[in-house]
C-alpha cells in the first residue's frame, strides 16, 4: 500500500512544471489532492490528467500575489477533506534582470509571491496541523536560496528568506508532530526562465541555455517524494550546479572565483 494513500495533499503552482508533476505522480500514489495556482483552466487539465474521482480532488485557483484570504481557502479545503496531511508550496517565478534597473515594485512583488505567499499559507494550515497532532509542510527553495547569483536579487533573497522561516519553524513544530522540509532545486526543465520577470515588469520569454538539457520535472517529483518519505530537513536536486552549495561551504574562495565565471543564463 502507497504511504501516500488517502493522504490530503495541497500543492501550489500544480498547473505546469514541478508542480504539475508531482501532482500527476501523486494521484498513482492514490493521494487526495488540491491543486492551486491562478490559471484555472489549466488546473482543470492537470486534474483530469489525475484521473482521480471528484471525491479525491479540489480545484482551488487563486493568486499567490494576493493571499489575503488563506484562511478563508484553507477552510475551504478543511470543509471537504476534513485534514491537511502535507502541504508543498511550490508556486512562484523567478527574475532576469540586474538590481540597478530593477524597481523597487518588482523587488515587492517577487517577495509577495516568492516568501510571503508561502508564509500566508503555512500560517493558515498550521492550527489545523496543530490540532491533527501531525502534518509535513515543504517549501521549495532553490539553490539561489544558498547563494546569490547574476540578474536573481530579489528572487535570491526570498529564497534566501524561506530558509530562515522554516527553519525556525521547524524547531518550533517538530513538538506538535509537524515536519518541515525545504526543497533546493537547480536548473530543472520547465518554464521558470520563460517566465521570468525582467525590469520592465514583462517576462523574460526566452529559454535559458542552461536549462535546455536540465533534469525533468518529473525526476525533480520522484527526489521531492522520496524526501517526504524519508523524513529529510533539506534536499538538493539538479545536476553538478548544486556541488556549488558544498563549494561554498568548505572552499569559499574556490566557489568567488567558479560564481563569476558562470553564465546569467
Amino acid at each position: 500500500m502507497s504511504a501516500f494513500k488517502d493522504k490530503v495533499i495541497w500543492i501550489t503552482g500544480a498547473s505546469s512544471g514541478i508542480g504539475e508533476a508531482l501532482a500527476l505522480q501523486l494521484a498513482k500514489k492514490e493521494a487526495r489532492l488540491i491543486l492551486s495556482a491562478r490559471r484555472e483552466d489549466e488546473l482543470k487539465r492537470v486534474g483530469a490528467l489525475t484521473k482521480l474521482p471528484d471525491l479525491d480532488l479540489m480545484i482551488l485557483p487563486f493568486d499567490l500575489s494576493d493571499t489575503k484570504n488563506a484562511s478563508g481557502l484553507t477552510a475551504q479545503v478543511m470543509n471537504k477533506f476534513g485534514r491537511i496531511d502535507i502541504l508543498i508550496n511550490n508556486g512562484g517565478y523567478s527574475q532576469r534582470s540586474e538590481a540597478i534597473e530593477t524597481p523597487i515594485e518588482i523587488d515587492r512583488q517577487l517577495m509577495e509571491v516568492n516568501y510571503f505567499s508561502y508564509v500566508a499559507l503555512t500560517k493558515a494550515v498550521l492550527p489545523y496541523m496543530k490540532r491533527q497532532k501531525s502534518g509535513h509542510i515543504i517549501a521549495i527553495s532553490s539553490i539561489a536560496g544558498k547563494f546569490g547569483f547574476y540578474l536573481r536579487s530579489s528572487y535570491s533573497a526570498a529564497k534566501h528568506a524561506l530558509h530562515g522561516f522554516y527553519e525556525s519553524l521547524r524547531l518550533e513544530t517538530e513538538k506538535h508532530g509537524i515536519k518541515t522540509m525545504i526543497v533546493c532545486p537547480g536548473k530543472i526543465k520547465t518554464n521558470v526562465s520563460l517566465n521570468a520577470v525582467t525590469a520592465t515588469g514583462a517576462s523574460h520569454n526566452k529559454m535559458d541555455e542552461s536549462h535546455e538539457d536540465a533534469i525533468s520535472a518529473e525526476v525533480c517529483a520522484d527526489q521531492i517524494i522520496a524526501g517526504i518519505l524519508n523524513n529529510k530537513e533539506e534536499i538538493y536536486i539538479g545536476g553538478k550546479e548544486i556541488l556549488m552549495v558544498k563549494i561554498k561551504r568548505f572552499f569559499p574562495k574556490l566557489f568567488s572565483k567558479l560564481i563569476r565565471k558562470q553564465s546569467p543564463y
